[in-house]
């Protein structure tokens, strides 16, 4: 799976074309051969891993520093648990979060989904298993940029989430649409009527809007 995301550099003219890079990603992993492992999988794959660190409070310190598209973190690490760092890093709006955990106890993964984290995977993990958990998260952050730029409280988000989610199901399930598909559908047409998501999102929850065929 490709794994490029569109960027304008810092000091590239308003209206020029983007420059397509590749997705850069911190690791924060404290087994170290754990991380070194996950570091050669993604850029074998065509990231670019440009830190990593062992500890939680490194990590959000790498995130501030290097506006990574993705960090990847260890739910248990010195300094700062995985947990605790995601909440700071989604709080800022800095990165998209992928969670790894050994641990696959529900607790910690509704704890992980509170911190902010919609994507996780649990150890080990085969390389199959690891490039589409991060096209789920880097699509879902995404997806959580547009919905909070449309609202202003954590409430409307949370809502707005909520009604988005539902739509986006109803058209994968009749329609065989793929998650990012769905959501697409979603935003463009709030866009070209000029509405909010979470409106076009009941409409298609009601049964009154769906796609051209």
């Amino acid at each position: 799976m490709p794994s490029w995301t569109a960027s304008r550099c810092a000091d590239q003219p308003p209206g020029e074309r983007d420059t397509y890079v590749a997705v850069r990603v911190v690791i924060a992993e404290d087994e170290a051969i754990i991380r070194l492992d996950l570091r050669e999988t993604l850029e074998e794959q065509g990231y670019e891993v440009v830190a990593e660190t062992g500890r939680g409070d490194e990590a959000v310190s790498l995130v501030r520093e290097h506006k990574p598209d993705l960090a990847i973190l260890d739910i248990r690490m010195p300094g700062l648990d995985g947990l605790a760092a995601a909440r700071e890093i989604t709080a800022e709006g800095q990165s998209a979060v992928l969670i790894l955990t050994a641990f696959s106890q529900r607790n910690l993964i509704e704890e992980a989904r509170d911190a902010g984290v919609i994507s996780y995977m649990i150890k080990p993990f085969t390389q199959a298993e690891l490039v589409p958990a991060i096209e789920v998260a880097l699509a879902r952050f995404k997806e959580a940029q547009a919905i909070k730029a449309q609202n202003a409280s954590l409430e409307e988000q949370l809502e707005t989430r909520r009604w988005v989610d539902r739509a986006k199901g109803i058209l994968m399930d009749e329609l065989g649409l793929k998650e990012a598909q769905a959501f697409d559908f979603v935003q463009k047409t709030a866009m070209r009527e000029r509405r909010r998501m979470r409106e076009i999102a009941q409409d298609v929850v009601e049964g009154t809007l769906r796609p051209p065929a």
